[in-house]
């Protein structure tokens, strides 16, 4: 089967390259951001973690009060064939369930018939391979996270603006990335990452007003193992700059560590032992039978 270097995609029940996917200028997903989405990675041709990412999936779409002609078994065989038919070897697989297109004339959801598509494509970092080995500097945004009671954060959606908007008030500042607070002032989550600040044996993360990201379970389930007091809960902004070292989660690039924030130095200016053992244990886990699915190209 011959690679597609740009990708693929599943649209209307049926594979097609990356490029030639489309949706409708009509559809909620796109003038609501009515839709909610999942994403994996593929690295050296295994998924990391796909049940995990299928299952949230599912629930959200559940809590959404939408619907997809696929139940977890034949969307499991729908995104390995996707993966497999691309030829990519490290990848993001997206899978997305839109609102879709209500009757004509009509503004009511119950009339809409939602809408499933998936793709996958070259893998997406979120900091470059450098980056991730030598640490971030991000910033404290004025941006807040829009309220949990608002939006829910725990169902992935494309309710980015307010971390768009985060992301070139870091660039305008130096930064490379941005940290979003909640309403209360106390640290959140970035555009597609969740945070973690180690002090001593102890790590925090943010317990509430984020997403329960895979990536981010994922590190609190070595942090335990390790022996680490894992704590998910209130994170003040102001702990973060008095933290040994702070670290950032996400699939497009795993435990990512942070070294600067707002142009100080947190901890020694360098990535910590604590973030370089936990990495290095992430990795390894793509090893791992239990973690991992191997796909045949």
């Amino acid at each position: 089967m011959q690679a597609l270097s740009n990708g693929m995609a599943h649209i209307d029940g049926e594979f097609v390259p990356a490029s030639q996917a489309k949706i409708s200028i009509f559809d909620w997903g796109f003038l609501h951001s009515d839709a909610t989405y999942d994403a994996a990675h593929v690295w050296r041709g295994k998924i990391f973690r796909l049940d995990d990412h299928i299952n949230r999936f599912l629930r959200n779409i559940d809590k959404l009060r939408m619907e997809i002609p696929y139940d977890f078994d034949g969307l499991r065989s729908l995104l390995i064939e996707c993966v497999s038919r691309s030829g990519i070897k490290d990848a993001i697989i997206e899978m997305i369930c839109t609102r879709g297109i209500p009757e004509s004339g009509s503004r009511d959801p119950r009339t809409c018939k939602n809408n499933f598509f998936a793709f996958v494509v070259p893998m997406i970092w979120i900091a470059s391979p450098e980056k991730q080995r030598e640490g971030l500097h991000v910033i404290i945004s004025e941006k807040y996270r829009i309220p949990s009671s608002s939006v829910d954060p725990t169902i992935k959606n494309f309710h980015w603006l307010d971390m768009t908007m985060g992301l070139f008030e870091a660039y305008d500042r130096g930064g490379e990335s941005a940290i979003l607070k909640d309403i209360d002032g106390h640290v959140a989550e970035g555009p597609g990452f969740n945070i973690f600040a180690v002090s001593g044996d102890r790590i925090v993360t943010p317990g509430r007003g984020t997403l329960d990201g895979i990536t981010r379970r994922t590190a609190i389930e070595l942090g335990k193992n390790s022996g680490y007091d894992v704590i998910e809960g209130e994170l003040p902004v102001d702990d973060i700059f008095e933290a040994d070292e702070i670290f950032i989660t996400s699939t497009a690039g795993g435990i990512i560590p942070v070294t600067t924030i707002d142009h100080r130095k947190i901890g020694s200016g360098k990535p910590g032992p604590v973030t370089i053992a936990l990495t290095e244990k992430y990795w390894a886990l793509h090893e791992d039978p239990r973690y991992v699915f191997p796909v045949k190209y």
